[in-house]
């Protein structure tokens, strides 16, 4: 094998006609197998070994989905807690608590989900 970097080595294309859900189920595919679209195609197409580093960690959309909504009513339960808090209401403090439990929870997942520790 040579040395040198990835463009230097492969040099040449391979053009494919592909219909638009032909593409969206490679795309799916190399996403789910956390390649790109050209590493996987190469993978598939010649048996080559995965590239040394994975660029992108596979991801779970759905559940990321999930906890942007999560997300969203932890932001609503933060911005009404403020809101009592800037009008002169009493706050209690496990509520606060509640909230930010719940947003380092959901910050958690999130990071499970993109395939990091938390």
């Amino acid at each position: 094998m040579s040395h040198g970097s990835e463009k230097r080595v492969r040099n040449r294309h391979l053009t494919v006609r592909l219909s638009d859900d032909e593409r969206a189920a490679i795309d799916a595919a190399a996403e789910r197998a956390g390649l790109m679209p050209g590493s996987f195609a190469r993978q598939v197409l010649l048996g080559a070994p995965a590239p040394r580093q994975v660029r992108r960690p596979p991801v779970e959309r759905k559940e990321l989905a999930r906890l942007l909504g999560e997300l969203g009513k932890i932001g609503g339960n933060l911005n009404q807690l403020a809101k009592a808090a800037n009008t002169g209401v009493l706050v209690y403090e496990n509520e606060i608590d509640a909230a930010l439990r719940g947003l380092a929870d959901v910050r958690d997942a999130i990071l499970k989900a993109l395939g990091r520790a938390p």
